[in-house]
């Protein structure tokens, strides 16, 4: 069926600016020259039909901070197309990734998919699931056509580009300033250092609070990102070791000892090993922890649930060694897909390429955090209003000297999954992280 995606789009920023969801409110001066133009349909129109469903799943569940962002944008596509989104959208963990898999593998997949464009989609691309952005613009030229196409995230698997990011991400420590202030500690610069962070960490917790938010039973992924970061420099981060004894075995040896060292002083929360990542972060937004390791998603998280935003603000990770604390991880991690099943649709084709370009316009790129990274050859548009976190955020952004992706990100799901399920044993001392590194490398 025939659908004006102008209009579409015009609608969409419409319900946008009504909505009143978190995050920035974005005031472009001409949006008709960042909105995506109309995708060019073939000469052989299909006769009008009514609402298409399309089942979408995305990692904006939970207590994700975009989560309004993405509800608001989804719900303005609906609204502006009459079509039905089935959203299926759930936290993004280990589990989720599982799931998501075999949801491929009994034919159970959506239509349109927000999910990650390095090795993790790699069986995804090798069994032919989802459509290369060449191959739906063979139909629809204008797709992503505002997005650079060296910044989408090419698959390790052809080369090729599959998803349409709506914006990176960077990595940061996120400080209760309230905390810092009661406990005498100062706010953390640019060249703070690790030896100073196991310092301050040990007089907060002398003033009864928690140090560290952080669940280790669910998700240890950025301390054990930053802390195998700090025995390594921007350089080589990225490399896999090939067993616990060579050099960068060693480097995450002593990065996941670090860890345990920070579980043996009580610096992160009594229940780490068994409580969610919601329950201890929620820690933070009662002033009872001082610093949590996130991403830059969440400052909508606090924006949500901060009683006071200006309690709270970034900074960079404490560095060791040949990295400065003032070097970063970030990058374009994730992005949307149209799979295989709904493109060999002929009904639901259409509906699917609107939906993607409808949630990555630069408008709503924008919404979805202005700080981040994104593809866009024009750039986010700032935010017409900002607060405390976000104006840190950006100081931070700015002062980085180096930016690198998460070595994580290399690994295969398995491998990675087996390595945070350990964590949790590595820190009580049941298995050392050598036995750990070598027994993930295995995993093929």
């Amino acid at each position: 069926m025939k659908k004006a995606i102008s209009l579409l789009l015009a609608a969409l920023m419409c319900v946008l600016f009504l909505s009143g969801c978190q995050g920035a409110t974005i005031t472009p001066e001409n949006p008709q020259e960042t909105q995506p133009a109309e995708p060019q349909k073939p000469a052989d129109n299909e006769p009008e039909k009514g609402p298409v469903e399309i089942m979408v799943v995305t990692s904006y569940g939970g207590d994700d901070g975009n989560r309004a962002n993405y509800e608001a944008a989804f719900r303005a596509y609906e609204a502006a197309s009459g079509n039905i989104v089935k959203d299926a959208s759930a936290t993004s963990n280990e589990e989720w990734k599982a799931r998501v898999m075999t949801d491929f593998q009994t034919g159970s997949e959506p239509d349109v998919l927000f999910y990650f464009n390095g090795v993790d989609s790699n069986a995804l691309i090798e069994g032919g699931k989802v459509v290369s952005i060449d191959e739906i613009r063979a139909e629809y030229p204008e797709y992503a056509s505002n997005m650079k196409d060296g910044m989408l995230g090419a698959s390790p698997v052809d080369g090729k580009n599959y998803s349409v990011p709506v914006n990176g991400y960077w990595e940061g420590l996120y400080v209760n300033l309230k905390v810092l202030k009661d406990c005498g500690v100062a706010v953390p610069g640019p060249d703070y250092t690790w030896e100073q962070f196991l310092a301050d960490c040990e007089t907060i917790k002398s003033k009864g609070y928690t140090p560290i938010a952080c669940s280790l039973q669910e998700v240890p992924h950025y301390w054990f990102e930053f802390c195998i970061y700090n025995h390594g420099s921007a350089a080589n981060h990225g490399q896999l070791p090939e067993t616990s004894s060579d050099e960068v075995g060693q480097k995450w040896a002593a990065g996941l000892n670090d860890i345990k060292t920070l579980y043996e002083k009580g610096y992160f929360p009594v229940n780490t090993l068994t409580a969610t990542d919601p329950e201890t972060f929620q820690l933070m937004a009662d002033n009872q922890a001082a610093f949590a390791i996130d991403g830059s998603w969440k400052i909508g998280w606090f924006q949500a649930n901060a009683a006071d935003i200006n309690d709270f603000t970034v900074v960079f990770v404490p560095g060791m060694g040949d990295r400065a604390a003032t070097d970063i991880i970030g990058g374009l991690s994730m992005g949307y897909y149209i799979t295989r099943k709904a493109w060999d649709d002929p009904v639901k084709r259409e509906a699917c390429v609107e939906f993607v370009m409808a949630m990555t316009t630069d408008e709503v790129v924008s919404t979805f955090g202005a700080t981040a990274v994104t593809a866009l050859k024009n750039g986010t548009t700032p935010p017409a209003e900002t607060d405390a976190l976000i104006n840190a955020a950006l100081a931070m952004t700015k002062g980085a000297t180096g930016v690198v992706g998460a070595v994580q990100d290399s690994l295969n799901p398995n491998a990675r999954g087996e390595m945070f399920s350990q964590i949790k044993n590595i820190v009580t001392g049941a298995v050392t992280a050598e036995e750990v590194i070598d027994s993930v490398l295995a995993i093929k």
